[in-house]
């Protein structure tokens, strides 16, 4: 499926993975948003449920194990060129998902991948879309602990 200029919208997910008042953060390798923070994702693949793709993706991107994905909000990320013509066009689906085990490392998509307290958090370059998910969704996320039946080192 083409990404850049593509013929329809792209459907991709989002992994909300938080710890004792922090929330896993990785830095983008690649566009759109390369080199900015947001959370765990990519795209879903064909034949592939959302849930099995969000499983997926945090063991590709970050080493660990999750699982019991629950459906937290949904993103837009239209991007346009300098003429007005979109660039890019994702649909994300946001899922907090529960820690399993696993070791961290940044890997595939991910640059680098950091813990932050949710204090801190926005002080980060973080993708747009992400910034607008944080804010619309900080007190909810504040109340969830992935951390809860397993310990990632």
């Amino acid at each position: 499926m083409k990404r850049l200029y593509p013929k329809q919208p792209i459907v991709g997910v989002g992994a909300v993975i938080t710890c004792n008042g922090k929330i896993l953060l990785e830095k983008r390798k690649y566009d759109p948003g390369r080199g900015k923070w947001s959370i765990p994702g990519g795209l879903i693949e064909l034949g592939e449920s959302v849930e099995q793709t969000v499983v997926r993706e945090v063991l590709e991107e970050t080493g660990l194990e999750v699982g019991s994905p629950r459906h937290i909000d949904v993103v837009d990320n239209v991007v346009k060129d300098d003429n007005g013509d979109v660039k890019y066009h994702f649909i994300i689906l946001d899922y907090f998902v529960k820690l399993r085990g696993g070791t961290l490392k940044a890997a595939s998509d991910a640059e680098d991948l950091k813990w932050v307290s949710f204090d801190e958090v926005e002080k980060y370059d973080l993708t747009k879309t992400f910034r607008a998910f944080f804010k619309r969704n900080r007190q909810t996320l504040e109340k969830l602990d992935s951390h809860e039946q397993a310990h990632a080192t």
